[in-house]
């Protein structure tokens, strides 16, 4: 079976949207082995390494900021805007949880429009409208207003957030892959130290001012507006970046794959596009077969006759996700069954410990700070009960009284912000130190002490007695809590089979999205009830966690590939 390059050429030239379920099919070269087709490995490789790397890294870092902030900014700005927005404890809970809802909501349509339309599109897209959400939130004049764009940005922003790693590594080639996920676990961490930065320079001025003679702008929505920037500089961006050159070729755009490679290749090295060395890509040919009324492409032998590409007819919705089913159909089988619902049961129990200590550690750190400055001289201790019990005594009287309680202009002690800035350095230590502590006692015994611990401190933080204790067992729990989401994740990739791993980890993070989501609207209700309930329910899920991960094989020992 022979093609020669011509022939390749006019095969790749016509575009054609297959479902991406392929496998690499080198096609013979009449011509020397260096003119043989390259796969996508090679021919990444061969594009080098350099100042398009550097750019794809500051991409990173702004798409990751933004992928962060989204669901994050709500937990910082509620102690501020509560007389703003009248906010109830059971308000704060929902705005903390809305974007997670929107995000849970579009993970399959994002999927299907990054598989089918392309990473760039969905970046591109995606990016520009959760923009133009936070935009809309930082205007919003009221609870429903500010609760619908935090939904509409989580329901947008979600697209782009599972796309950025795949784009980023499929960017790279095998030797730099596994670094993306330690720079981006790493930007992650330093973006969550950013934002009581941020806070912290923006919230104690007095910015307030009337735009159009009917919007009211406060400080809080000038940090929302700062946490749009992000967005726009990552979609702007993306404009002039590729498509991912393995995309196009699992569609069968080998002609355009080869130059997007061309153009990284010049990027990087600054030489002309002529001189680099991959002549041809590989075909990469649908596995299946042909359905009723489709035709899909095919390699014969050699003829006389002209050969041409056969484009078939792009499938719907519908037929992609019938397609989609039967690949998923072994995991809902024995053995892979239980290990899925043991792993998406544990990411849910996690996300919902983790996330709602984590978003509710500003409020909690800001009511810390009222209460030491009103009774600053006193002999009073600032217990979590006592905190706890300040907070909703303080929210209840701003909804009652709402004029005496407002009537100041609301002030943020400096303790708040210092002691979100210290809980987030402490998650990047922790984060930096996380290899050497897999290396050494491997990543299950992590995982199942970690969890232990995290719950032993979740049940901690009920008998903390100052505002010191506070700060020290929060940055233990969430730092040893987010290194156990590390160490779940790679044992998922190690123990699923390759074609269902991005399935299984999207899925997982689904569950956890409903954990955080559950976790936010429960904490409120629970602090309400009393000091107790919130943390027991906290060490609880954490504890459950750490049992299932007993029965969680180990990875060094995974039998799929």
């Amino acid at each position: 079976m022979t093609l020669n390059n011509d022939k390749t050429k006019e095969f790749t030239d016509t575009e054609t949207d297959t479902d991406g379920n392929s496998n690499s099919t080198a096609v013979a070269s009449t011509g020397s082995p260096e003119e043989a087709p390259a796969d996508f490995d090679k021919a990444i490789e061969a594009a080098g390494f350099g100042r398009f790397n550097l750019i794809l890294f500051v991409l990173a870092i702004t798409a990751t900021c933004a992928n962060m902030f989204e669901s994050t900014t709500m937990s910082y700005i509620l102690p501020i805007a509560e007389c703003d927005l009248h906010l109830t404890l059971t308000d704060k809970g929902v705005l903390n949880a809305c974007a997670y809802a929107g995000m849970i909501i579009s993970a399959i349509p994002w999927g299907y429009l990054s598989d089918t339309k392309g990473r760039r599109k969905v970046l591109v897209c995606g990016y520009f409208l959760t923009c133009i959400c936070v935009l809309g939130s930082a205007l919003s004049q009221n609870f429903i207003m500010l609760v619908t764009f935090k939904f509409l940005g989580g329901l947008m922003v979600n697209g782009p957030a599972a796309v950025l790693f795949t784009y980023l590594t499929e960017l790279h080639g095998p030797k730099y892959r596994s670094h993306v996920l330690m720079v981006i676990g790493l930007i992650t961490s330093l973006s969550l130290l950013l934002l009581p930065v941020m806070a912290w320079g923006i919230f104690p001025r007095d910015w307030g001012f009337v735009l159009f003679d009917s919007l009211e702008i406060h400080s809080w929505q000038i940090f929302l507006f700062v946490c749009a920037m992000p967005t726009l500089i990552s979609g702007l961006f993306m404009t002039v970046l590729p498509e991912s050159p393995k995309f196009l070729m699992s569609q069968g755009r080998n002609v355009q794959a080869l130059r997007m490679l061309q153009r990284i290749y010049r990027i990087n090295t600054g030489m002309p596009v002529d001189t680099y060395p991959i002549k041809s890509l590989v075909l990469e040919v649908p596995s299946r077969d042909a359905h009723k009324d489709e035709v899909i492409y095919t390699i014969d032998e050699k003829t006389g006759d002209k050969m041409g590409p056969v484009k078939r007819q792009s499938r719907s919705l519908l037929e992609s996700l019938r397609a989609g089913m039967l690949q998923m159909r072994p995991m809902f089988h024995k053995p892979l069954l239980g290990l899925a619902l043991q792993c998406f049961t544990m990411q849910f129990t996690i996300f919902m410990g983790l996330n709602t200590i984590r978003l509710w550690l500003p409020q909690l750190f800001s009511s810390m700070a009222d209460y030491e400055s009103q009774f600053a001289g006193e002999d009073v201790s600032a217990s979590m009960c006592t905190i706890l019990e300040y907070s909703v005594n303080k929210t209840a009287e701003t909804l009652t009284n709402h004029e005496d309680a407002c009537s100041v202009p609301k002030t943020i002690s400096i303790d708040m912000y210092l002691n979100n800035i210290i809980v987030s350095a402490c998650g990047v230590v922790g984060y930096l130190l996380a290899g050497s502590i897999i290396r050494l006692i491997g990543t299950k015994s992590l995982l199942t002490y970690g969890l232990f611990i995290s719950g032993i401190l979740g049940l901690t933080l009920y008998w903390s007695i100052n505002s010191l204790m506070t700060i020290i067992v929060s940055s233990a729990f969430i730092t040893v809590a987010c290194i156990s989401i590390s160490s779940l994740m790679g044992a998922v990739v190690a123990l699923f089979p390759t074609q269902l791993r991005s399935l299984v980890v999207a899925i997982a993070m689904m569950f956890g999205r409903l954990g955080a989501l559950s976790g936010n609207l429960l904490f409120p209700v629970f602090i309400q009830i009393g000091c107790l309930p919130p943390f027991v329910m906290v060490a609880l899920v954490m504890l459950i966690a750490a049992v299932l991960s007993i029965l969680v094989p180990n990875p060094k020992k995974a039998t799929f590939t």
